[in-house]
């Protein structure tokens, strides 16, 4: 359901008809909102300085008008308050011109008037008979404090307003370069412009807006409805503070050096280093597993060995001998005693 702009009355001599307005139009284009890609959340308006790029506080914010190239004149709310024209809710028709009159160029904004209650035959009295002079309206209006000038045009049961552009606002032809008027002086022949307008014939059919539709915004809403189903959609989330993200990095590069370092050639050596110390280690571990059996070996019986007197064998045997000397001197002893 449209939203009510105001209730006011269209005005032209003593006649008052009660209407109300209503925006004749509605937003289909394809809006897309400023995301942060971390967390999705929406980018808000940042008011700065452009010079400085600095943040300006709302109360250091002034109005200001630029009459020539970086110099200004500053205007308080109270001076532009006071220029605006007042509020009158009003469309205060200045005349009446044939419809073909007002060109293309000049049509603005498209709004709807309602009749307001009591005041349907005054309104219906108006509407037949703009329809039957073939004539529309043109008006003054103040809409959102702003003046505008108007057309009052009647269609079909309803009395819509256009807002028009003023004459200063639409740009001079003069400006641009365009061919001249006239075949003989754009140099088109009649051949030419017979084959022109049987062209136009052929692709001549009754208006209908309903036949044309904004493709792009068509296939965005379809991309959309296709993104939805397969569940490709993102939701606000908690972005890493730059501590705890600079953190996680320092972590992940060290790690990333440790492990180049390990693949380099100057690992080679460090690698042989862990080499030696296992051989030693082997080695070492071979010396115990001997000493063990140094330790068992008088109560094994081994046979002497026949060469290399310093072996283990052979110092196994002396030591052997030592103790039975020993033993013996010890019965002796104990004998004489």
């Amino acid at each position: 359901m449209a939203h009510m702009i105001w209730k006011g009355a269209i005005s032209f001599g003593l006649v008052h008809v009660p209407v109300q307005l209503y925006p004749a139009t509605q937003s289909e284009k394809v809006g897309f909102n400023l995301l942060d890609r971390r967390t999705i959340d929406p980018i808000g308006y940042k008011q700065i300085n452009k010079r400085t790029g600095k943040d300006v506080t709302r109360e250091n914010i002034v109005r200001g008008f630029e009459y020539e190239k970086d110099r200004y004149v500053v205007l308080s709310d109270e001076e532009i308050r006071a220029a605006n024209p007042e509020s009158t809710q009003t469309v205060d028709i200045l005349a009446f011109v044939d419809a073909p009159d007002i060109s293309f160029l000049y049509l603005d904004t498209p709004y709807f008037l309602t009749p307001d209650r009591k005041g349907e035959k005054v309104y219906a009295l108006l509407r037949e008979a703009m329809t039957a002079s073939g004539k529309i309206g043109v008006a003054s209006v103040v809409l959102h404090n702003k003046q505008h000038l108007a057309a009052l045009i009647p269609l079909g049961p309803v009395l819509a307003l256009k807002t028009l552009r003023w004459a200063n606002e639409v740009r001079g032809l003069d400006q641009f370069k365009l061919p001249p008027e006239g075949m003989k002086a754009a140099g088109v022949s009649a051949k030419e412009l017979d084959m022109a307008k049987k062209l136009i014939d052929d692709m001549s059919e009754t208006w209908d807006p309903t036949q044309y539709h904004d493709t792009f915004r068509d296939d965005i809403m379809a991309l959309v409805e296709r993104k939805i189903r397969a569940g490709k959609t993102e939701e606000v989330t908690e972005v890493e503070t730059p501590h705890e993200s600079r953190k996680s990095a320092d972590i992940l590069d060290l790690s990333d050096m440790l492990r180049r370092s390990l693949g380099r050639g100057k690992g080679k050596p460090a690698a042989a280093g862990r080499k030696r110390a296992a051989d030693e280690d082997d080695e070492q571990t071979d010396s115990d597993a001997g000493a063990d059996e140094e330790a068992a070996a008088p109560a094994r019986k081994k046979p002497r060995a026949a060469s290399t007197p310093r072996s283990r064998s052979g110092s196994g045997g002396s030591s052997a001998r030592a103790a039975s000397k020993t033993t013996a001197a010890a019965r002796k002893r104990r004998a004489a005693a």
